[in-house]
């Protein structure tokens, strides 16, 4: 006579999983119910719990556009230590004045990223330039909006030892001339090489390259129409201050930096006495 087989109790196995599951989408949906409308208190009040629990993070990083091409960064230059006490429910003298500040900021950061948005847009309107666009590195710091026209390995933007780059370079920085033009901040333009085991040329080094270079880089800005008040500062720094310092020979280190300032210049570029 046949066995008859026991039913085993506690349910189907899978709908035990699904029933979890519906759970945790219930919980989730509910956090975000409750986190749609923002209070300011309550949110340092969390924020607070959230660090008495797990910590704080000591440094806080700036945003990095990286273009296809370029190699990324195993880490940002821009690092800025923060206080644990800005994650408190009760918000310090410092926490004040940013709050006080943030319409202000806020419309500047938005100008920001429309230059960037604009300088994307040009360089994808001249289909000639594709190749040479892949050169232009983005990247919002403190100091404002640098956009970085950097060296890649066998394709340089000037040529080897020499201030005034190639004619693909020069229609680079001549299509981004409106971008910056159109932006009420000022522009520093800066020169930077990279570390060379070759011997300097007799009176005529890095320095001075890279002084030139972004001089250079000036003169095509203001040949498209960027009045004397749009600049704030040409310089060169030579190999001081490389985009990779774990590797100060690398071809991207060279580069010329121009960089929208987070101020509006002192006169109108259309003032007139």
């Amino acid at each position: 006579m046949a066995r008859r087989k026991e039913a085993h109790g506690g349910g189907h196995g899978w709908f035990v999983t699904f029933a979890d599951l519906m759970g945790l989408l219930v919980s989730f949906f509910v956090m975000l119910v409750a986190f749609s409308t923002q209070d300011q208190q309550k949110l340092k009040i969390v924020a607070g719990s959230m660090r008495d629990a797990f910590g704080v993070q000591d440094q806080r990083f700036s945003g990095i556009i990286e273009v296809l091409g370029l190699p990324t960064r195993p880490k940002l230059k821009n690092a800025a230590n923060i206080d644990p006490s800005e994650a408190s429910a009760t918000p310090s003298p410092d926490d004040q004045d940013k709050e006080r500040n943030y319409g202000s900021n806020f419309k500047k950061d938005k100008k920001f990223s429309l230059a960037s948005a604009s300088l994307r847009q040009a360089l994808q309107e001249m289909p000639e330039i594709t190749e040479a666009s892949k050169h232009i590195m983005v990247e919002e710091t403190k100091q404002g909006l640098n956009i970085e026209i950097v060296d890649q390995d066998g394709r340089s933007m000037f040529p080897d030892g020499t201030k005034e780059p190639y004619e693909r370079t020069r229609k680079l920085i001549q299509k981004i001339a409106p971008a910056l033009k159109a932006m009420p901040f000022r522009v520093s333009i800066t020169g930077h090489t990279a570390s060379s085991k070759v011997p300097d040329k007799p009176g005529y080094g890095p320095w001075e390259l890279s002084a030139d270079r972004a001089n250079a880089v000036r003169e095509i800005l203001a040949g498209e129409g960027l009045s004397v008040g749009h600049v704030f500062m040409v310089a060169g720094k030579a190999d001081t201050d490389p985009l990779f310092p774990d590797n100060p020979y690398m071809s991207p280190n060279r580069r010329v930096t121009i960089t929208l300032m987070r101020e509006e210049p002192p006169i109108p570029a259309d003032f007139k006495p």
